[in-house]
């Protein structure tokens, strides 16, 4: 019982430097979109000395009409949130390119977002973001690009991240940041993927795509990312890790001083299915929590050869 009330405390004193450290407070004055002169879009599809293009061709009737421009402010289901990204409105199934050279380091479904699939551009230190495509058409789901490479297509409005019921208007939701997508968690306000967020979205290194694209500039170094400390950048996923973590701890005290193999081997399970969960939707801490899942399980086998080799055992 001591042991479970040490625990205990310091499973407080790290939910609680948790909870004091990684809250962000939403920025006062957030700059607006800046307006861009889209006629050179072509040019820049074209000119392969050029670093960046456009995603889809023919931009001049399409581009943010009618859309959520970047840094828009708006009610959402969580409440007054600036928009991450730009919208840009086609029809379904128009061809999507990659903005530049890079890797590809997320394709795959993402809930209200249809497919989506996240570019690592290391050359600028910038990863870019493709939302709302189709999942029942072709598209990339690994390996290196290059600028203008098709990727994908955009999606109908009822594979999209819509339905039947509730269709969503197609268009492409594209967003650029500073950075790789390794270097942001997949929850909390500084996710990999975000669409709406409380801060403002240059406080956390999401850019303005069409100025990035227009300028076709790169920084000395690249783009650089905003300076957080690492409890705010990932104090979402450290948190569930401490409550996995306190949880397995506890099981494998209770388990094995109650000699409770099965609890072991059912914790283990549950460990893994967490961790499966995780890891398909972008989480680091998957991977510690397969860790902590082999060693419940290993212990809880042990414990369970154990007891039936000293039930068979011979008596003197």
């Amino acid at each position: 019982m001591n042991h479970l009330n040490r625990l205990l405390s310091y499973f407080g004193i790290i939910l609680l430097a948790i909870m004091s450290v990684s809250c962000i407070s939403t920025a006062e004055n957030c700059p607006p979109s800046i307006p861009v002169n889209i006629t050179a879009a072509e040019q820049y599809a074209q000119d392969e000395s050029l670093p960046f293009r456009f995603p889809l061709d023919d931009l001049r009737n399409n581009f943010v009409t009618d859309a959520a421009n970047f840094a828009d402010y708006g009610r959402t289901t969580r409440g007054f949130e600036y928009h991450a990204a730009e919208d840009i409105h086609k029809p379904a199934g128009t061809q999507l390119y990659a903005i530049a050279d890079g890797k590809i380091s997320f394709s795959g479904p993402m809930g209200g977002y249809g497919w989506l699939i996240i570019i690592d551009h290391p050359q600028a230190n910038l990863y870019s973001l493709y939302g709302h495509l189709s999942p029942s058409r072709w598209r990339l789901e690994s390996g290196q690009v290059k600028k203008g490479d098709l990727i994908a297509y955009l999606g109908d409005s009822d594979e999209n991240g819509g339905t039947k019921e509730s269709p969503l208007r197609t268009h492409l939701h594209l967003g650029v940041r500073a950075g790789q997508r390794s270097d942001y968690p997949a929850r909390g306000e500084w996710r990999w993927m975000a669409g709406w967020i409380k801060p403002c979205p240059q406080d956390l290194g999401w850019l303005q795509p069409s100025i990035v694209i227009t300028n076709q500039e790169i920084p000395p170094g690249g783009f650089q990312e905003p300076d957080a400390s690492f409890v705010e950048n990932w104090g979402v996923e450290l948190l569930f890790s401490a409550i996995y973590v306190f949880g397995a701890v506890c099981m494998l005290i209770f388990g094995t001083r109650k000699d409770k193999p099965y609890l072991l081997l059912l914790s283990g399970g549950v460990l893994f299915a967490a961790g499966w969960f995780f890891y398909t939707t972008g989480w680091k801490m998957s991977f510690f929590l397969f860790g902590l899942a082999v060693m419940l399980v290993v212990i809880g086998v042990f414990l369970l050869v154990r007891r039936y080799t000293n039930f068979y055992r011979p008596q003197a």
